[in-house]
């Protein structure tokens, strides 16, 4: 497995990989989830994935098996922030208004949205490489801006994972249970460094 990150401005650099990741979240969140969001029989895309995002996909032969978006909580584009500061706002109505406390808006931190892994990721190492991949680019584009934090509505399930994978990820906010999957929800922090491994001394 391969990982690449683009941008909008360079997503010509990668043939086809940005509508097979439309297409697999399409597959996963309307298809599998139900959930409620822009896309019709083949996308799923909606108002965040705008020239502000960045992407961090995983490619597997050349297909597009994993990926995720981000972008920083700075960003401002038409009538839309990013996605958690526009639910505390109420414009998203399927998140609670109380998911995150407080207002974030600065290029210090930013928002990872519509994390995704292909059904043909069968085994628990493939799963784990492809989301390890995932989460490096994501930081990586993340310090390249000038970032040192991560945030992330996720489920729960999310956060153990990353811990796992070396990331210090922790829970900030009250987890809440989607009315549309039935899954719990809460805002994710972590470090867009990966916690340094301290060995003990002999």
């Amino acid at each position: 497995m391969e990982n690449i990150t683009f941008s909008l401005a360079s997503v010509h650099q990668h043939g086809t990989a940005f509508y097979d990741y439309l297409k697999l979240r399409k597959h996963f969140f309307v298809d599998v989830l139900g959930w409620d969001i822009p896309h019709n029989d083949l996308v799923e895309m909606d108002q965040y994935d705008n020239p502000l995002a960045h992407y961090s996909l995983v490619l597997s032969h050349g297909r597009v098996v994993g990926g995720a978006r981000t972008m920083p909580t700075s960003a401002h584009w038409g009538g839309h922030t990013y996605m958690l500061r526009d639910a505390v706002e109420g414009k998203l109505t399927d998140i609670p208004k109380t998911v995150m406390n407080g207002d974030i808006e600065t290029p210090l931190i930013w928002e990872c949205t519509r994390l995704v892994m292909s059904d043909a990721l069968h085994t628990q190492p493939d799963r784990s490489q492809c989301l390890a991949l995932i989460v490096e680019g994501l930081a990586d584009v993340a310090r390249r801006n000038g970032a040192s934090q991560l945030i992330s509505l996720s489920p729960l399930s999310l956060m153990r994972a990353l811990r796992q994978l070396g990331w210090q990820a922790e829970r900030i906010g009250e987890p809440y249970q989607s009315p549309e999957d039935g899954r719990r929800y809460a805002v994710l922090t972590m470090p867009a460094e990966k916690a340094r491994v301290q060995m003990a001394a002999e």
